[in-house]
């Protein structure tokens, strides 16, 4: 069961599409605390932000793909995970050190390399999108 007041992992995108990279990044989240809470930014047909115009994905289908991924990996939502819509943030600011880590999680190129402005194009390709 998840719980909401066990220390937690944090992960904010657009996940439009959730690919190989997001898994691996959930996989160091979840190593961390056991549990990982993964916002998602409302931004289907809008911007979100410079150079983030194309999403054509909508709420209900990333988190469908979110967890049939996960759930590849035996993680469950409700247990390990909880998945949260939250408005388009372009933004996060603190005003002092109050218990929060911010962390860049750096991999190899081969999951660096892994692009969803790529994946959409070739979906697009083969008519899938």
């Amino acid at each position: 069961m998840f719980d909401w007041k066990k220390p937690t992992v944090l992960m904010l995108g657009r996940w439009q599409p959730w690919h190989d990279g997001h898994q691996e990044l959930f996989k160091r989240c979840i190593k961390k605390t056991g549990q990982v809470v993964i916002q998602v930014r409302d931004v289907s047909g809008s911007s979100g932000g410079e150079g983030q115009d194309d999403n054509p994905f909508e709420w209900e289908e990333i988190c469908k793909d979110i967890e049939k991924s996960l759930n590849k990996d035996g993680f469950l939502r409700k247990k390990q995970y909880e998945i949260i819509k939250v408005p388009n943030i372009v933004n996060i600011t603190y005003g002092r050190n109050v218990g929060y880590v911010f962390e860049e999680e750096i991999f190899d190129k081969s999951i660096s390399s892994i692009s969803a402005t790529k994946i959409r194009k070739e979906l697009r390709k083969k008519g899938k999108l």
